[in-house]
């Protein structure tokens, strides 16, 4: 990642922060610029700031400008679980670990990769790192994804993705036990103010997030959840129950506060463990076809590895799995 260091002058009439930085940035658009800021990798005086943001005169800003990642990326041969195929679209059971599209330190390997591979008619417009793509999952969440391959299905989905009109159904297990059956979560979710990974609802800036969430099953310290999305941030979920109190099991970036080291379960303390990723998995997916009109749903059950937690915690688990 290259840094590079600016100054407002002092004598300067007031001037927007990203007209300022792209007009000292040889190469780099406004519009690319205004991304840097949104993401965090542009600040002013240490500080996260909007876009436009006017410059007064004195203030130091700071670019990381991410090393570049390739341009086309390329189709590879990767195995796919494709729930549902037509001329328009492709609807797949995304499994943790994937990530969806290329990105800093991710060139392939990615579902946009995997797409490439089987597809030969992907949307264009999503761009040349996102070709078909209309929303993306957390690479450790695993589910049900769609992916256009016609640019009226990349338009038509896109639209019910922005009205927020999509039916999007998540199961979860976390650490806690809720007083209530179900409930609603509703805040601003928006770039944590100190750690550039994560999300929070207690950040500067950011945009309305409603989870409604439902207790399917209670074992002790681990609840199973069941969550439906009424928008869609970035790790919106995650953010929400962290912050409710009851974190996802195994998750990397959003702490358990020490739950898993309490556990006196040594065999479902082992188990969290090698999740190696957040305990969330996306089940349902429904939409209005951009096509024929027609609602569709897909739904993909259970990964192995949170189904293997639920049975261990039901007693259920084959005896020859708990070795």
């Amino acid at each position: 990642m290259q840094t590079t260091f600016l100054t407002f002058p002092a004598d300067t009439e007031p001037q927007r922060l990203d007209l300022f930085v792209s007009s000292r940035l040889a190469g780099e658009t406004r519009a690319a610029v205004q991304r840097l800021i949104e993401s965090g990798d542009v600040r002013v005086d240490g500080h996260q700031v909007r876009p436009s943001l006017k410059l007064k005169g004195g203030e130091r800003i700071s670019v990381d400008i991410p090393e570049p990642v390739e341009a086309e990326p390329q189709a590879e041969s990767i195995p796919l679980d494709v729930l549902y195929e037509d001329a328009d679209l492709i609807v797949v059971n995304k499994p943790a670990g994937m990530v969806v599209h290329p990105g800093a330190g991710n060139s392939s390997g990615t579902l946009v990769n995997a797409l490439l591979g089987h597809c030969t008619d992907l949307s264009g417009i999503g761009g040349e790192l996102r070709p078909g793509i209309v929303h993306r999952l957390d690479k450790g969440t695993s589910g049900v994804m769609v992916a256009a391959k016609s640019d009226r299905a990349h338009q038509g989905l896109s639209a019910q993705f922005h009205v927020h009109s999509i039916k999007r159904i998540y199961q979860a297990l976390v650490f806690g036990n809720p007083p209530e059956d179900s409930g609603r979560i509703e805040n601003v979710i928006g770039r944590h103010p100190t750690e550039r990974l994560r999300q929070s609802g207690k950040a500067r800036h950011g945009k309305n997030a409603v989870t409604r969430w439902r207790v399917k099953g209670r074992y002790g310290r681990i609840s199973l959840m069941e969550l439906r999305l009424e928008t869609g941030r970035t790790h919106q979920i995650r953010v929400h129950l962290t912050e409710a109190g009851f974190p996802l099991l195994g998750d990397p970036l959003y702490p358990d506060g020490g739950r898993t080291n309490n556990l006196a379960d040594p065999r479902l303390r082992k188990m969290i463990s090698s999740l190696g990723r957040q305990a969330l998995h996306a089940r349902t997916l429904g939409f209005i076809h951009p096509v024929s009109g027609e609602y569709r749903e897909f739904t993909a059950e259970m990964p192995g590895d949170m189904q293997a937690i639920c049975d261990y915690l039901t007693g259920t688990l084959p005896a020859s799995s708990q070795n």
